[in-house]
């Protein structure tokens, strides 16, 4: 879009200013603290991008950043109330309509939505400005003598987190199939993001970066693919504070652009790089739930070769089934039965101590809250395992048939008196508990 903006006299121009006019009113009487240890004063920042000279650009700069109050949790945004935020939600919408009616006038190409007409003209013009916003504070890798504080001493990383937040929201706008055509763009503003010493500013180059791995096809990154997964995996080992999005990111894009390979070494690393980050902190609830969340699409992708893996997942997984909380059992479970479905575990030698520990886990289930739902997914993974290990799981399963405490999992996997355990039908008691949902 071009810097210029309408006449003087237009309706666009006079739309813009009564919108810039109002969010500008708004925001000077909204209190204002400056977060800890920020470096830019925020509402100073956002003023002049709302004054009576303001472009449509300063204006969709301004209403992405006030956008943004509503999904950061870092704080620095914090102080902008819910009410501003819709406002400048709204106000750009308002003018989204308006420029949509100028380009009907003009009989322009109007092959997107209405709402995305404006975000897709502004992104050619917006995105180079973040990316360079965003660099200017970054560590020069090929300077060994170059640190945090004197990449800060050239620019203010404040100001690096302000365009994080507003390349996210612009990123965020788009999704497919316009997104796609735009990678060119987003991706190398993307990349400068994770590339940030600033966790606030990796965090949303994170976000951004998932946001592309669903809405674009895998062709669409071109040459990008590895720049991508190498960014991800070095970025493993990130604070506690975007672990969650480094993890989200890693998987979308892995799963995307590696699904028709297995043996794919970008698998390999990755599931290696997470495996040897969460043995280092196995007792990190936040870290551990977190990957169990977003983790099955990268075992769906990985297949049979999960195999050469178990020696490193189960001992963690064995550990976890044992954990305080109901939400990690659930969710190591599930994992569980996923792996086993997708290699009907083989010879490996954790078979007999999974039996074990799945025992054990239902019994210590009888005092837990969550106990229906954890005992449904234990039933859920024995019946799997009767079924493809058949004499092996009876043999295994032996040793807990006298058990009083599992009396009921003895009924459910065994059908009462007239069933053998190679049977493979879930027996009636066994699917009562399975009615549990199994998310």
């Amino acid at each position: 879009m071009s810097e210029a903006p309408p006449s003087q006299t237009s309706p666009l121009r006079d739309l813009l200013l009564r919108l810039s006019t109002g969010m500008a009113e708004s925001l000077a009487i909204v209190p204002y603290t400056p977060h800890r240890s920020f470096n830019v004063s925020v509402k100073a920042f956002l003023e002049p991008l709302l004054g009576t000279t303001t472009t449509v650009k300063d204006f969709a700069l301004a209403c992405a950043l006030l956008s943004s109050s509503s999904f950061d949790s870092s704080g620095v945004l914090s102080w902008i109330p819910g009410h501003l935020s819709a406002l400048a939600t709204s106000s750009f919408s308002e003018l989204s309509r308006a420029h949509l009616a100028e380009l009907s006038d003009r009989n322009r190409d109007l092959s997107a939505p209405p709402e995305k007409m404006l975000v897709l003209e502004l992104i050619p013009e917006v995105l180079p400005f973040l990316k360079e916003r965003i660099r200017e504070s970054s560590i020069d890798k090929s300077d060994e003598s170059d640190e945090f504080s004197a990449a800060s001493a050239r620019a203010p990383v404040g100001f690096a987190i302000l365009a994080a937040f507003q390349f996210r929201w612009f990123v965020s706008q788009v999704d497919y199939p316009h997104l796609g055509k735009l990678c060119g763009l987003v991706i190398p503003c993307a990349l400068t993001a994770v590339d940030h010493w600033s966790p606030v500013v990796k965090g949303q180059g994170m976000i951004s970066l998932s946001h592309v791995g669903r809405n674009v096809d895998a062709a669409e990154l071109g040459g990008y693919a590895d720049v991508i997964l190498d960014a991800c995996c070095q970025n493993t080992a990130s604070d506690d504070e975007i672990w969650h999005h480094v993890v989200e990111a890693s998987v979308v894009l892995v799963t995307l652009t590696q699904r028709s390979n297995p043996r794919s070494p970008w698998f390999e690393r990755m599931l290696n790089e997470m495996l040897s980050h969460l043995e280092r902190q196995p007792r990190n609830k936040e870290r551990r739930i977190t990957w169990l969340k977003y983790v099955d699409s990268l075992f769906n992708g990985v297949g049979l070769v999960l195999l050469a893996h178990f020696r490193r997942i189960f001992p963690l997984f064995f550990q976890w089934m044992h954990a305080d909380d109901n939400e990690t059992i659930i969710l190591v479970l599930k994992c569980t039965f996923i792996i086993l479905r997708l290699t009907w575990i083989r010879n490996s030698p954790v078979f007999s101590r999974l039996v074990d520990e799945l025992a054990l886990v239902h019994k210590e289930a009888a005092l837990r809250t969550a106990r229906e739902e954890i005992r449904a997914n234990i039933c859920q993974i024995l019946i799997l395992l009767q079924e493809s290990k058949g004499l092996h799981f009876k043999t295994a399963w032996d040793k807990h048939r006298s058990d009083p405490d599992l009396t009921t999992l003895n009924l459910s996997l065994c059908g009462g008196s007239n069933r053998n355990l190679d049977d493979t039908v879930p027996s009636e008691d066994c699917r009562q508990q399975l009615s549990v949902p199994v998310q």
